[in-house]
């Protein structure tokens, strides 16, 4: 994969494009940010995908998931299906894949089938139970989807219920810190109070989407609610990966962190 489409995804940080409030209806915001994935989404934000975890972090240097050769592996928010096909060429031996679009679950299985690869996949919220077998996975991920959730403590939950004991839990996201910082005539300026996570509504050309901002401490305690240990926490951006991006958005790296991973064990 080119390095430059590591950072296509930015997440819509540092509240530079308008925002506005919205009621927390889960209808409401599954049927919004469904339609957008169904339509424009992946041309908007692009595509986040393994080996990328997110801008500037990469499973070739931190070796997160390691040997997956045998292994039984969950995506929550599959997307176009590429973090899958990375995991199936490394030999996993059965791949399962949820998201909440139909546009999107289509497009992983064509892409698995060009690759000769196959899942089991579900068009689902990932809040809801939708038939995915429990103590069954010996890995669950979510690259860049699981802050999608409009119920943090129940997903972590479910994704529980589906780990095998000892079982790995993985996932990205924007990191709340990036969220609440701009750039502005090349300074960082707060512009997101960092405590705010009401939920509010982005409108990008003609689609809109709804997005919520968490605190680092709503994942911790959250997966410390549903018995996880948490293994290992990146937030450093790989310096090699900046050095060969020069764009205001490197820049903001170097200074603050923009990308969250956490691999969690269940207990």
């Amino acid at each position: 994969m080119d390095k430059n489409t590591v950072h296509r995804t930015k997440m819509i940080g540092g509240s530079e494009i308008g925002a506005i409030s919205v009621d927390m209806d889960k209808r409401s915001i599954h049927e919004t940010n469904s339609l957008f994935w169904d339509t424009k989404g992946t041309d908007i934000l692009g595509a986040t995908a393994l080996p990328f975890y997110g801008a500037f972090v990469s499973e070739e240097k931190c070796q997160l998931f390691g040997d997956v050769s045998g292994k039984t592996i969950l995506e929550i928010g599959c997307g176009s299906g590429q973090s899958l096909q990375y995991l199936g060429q490394r030999n996993a031996s059965e791949l399962w894949g949820m998201d909440l679009s139909e546009s999107q679950i289509e497009k992983t299985k064509q892409l698995l089938t060009a690759h000769g690869l196959s899942a089991a996949l579900v068009c689902s919220p990932m809040e809801e139970e939708c038939g995915i077998p429990e103590n069954y996975f010996d890995f669950v991920y979510s690259i860049y989807a699981i802050g999608w959730t409009t119920d943090l403590e129940g997903t972590f939950r479910r994704i529980a219920s589906y780990l095998k004991k000892d079982g790995v839990f993985i996932f990205s996201w924007s990191h709340p810190i990036h969220k609440c910082v701009g750039t502005e005539k090349d300074r960082l300026v707060f512009k997101k109070c960092y405590f705010d996570e009401s939920w509010y509504s982005v409108t990008l050309g003609e689609s809109t989407l709804s997005l919520s901002d968490r605190k680092l401490s709503t994942f911790v305690n959250a997966l410390a609610k549903a018995r996880f240990l948490i293994e290992q926490m990146i937030e450093e951006s790989d310096d090699e990966i900046m050095q060969s991006i020069n764009d205001d958005f490197a820049k903001k790296a170097k200074m603050l962190p923009v990308t969250l991973v956490i691999k969690a064990r269940k207990l």
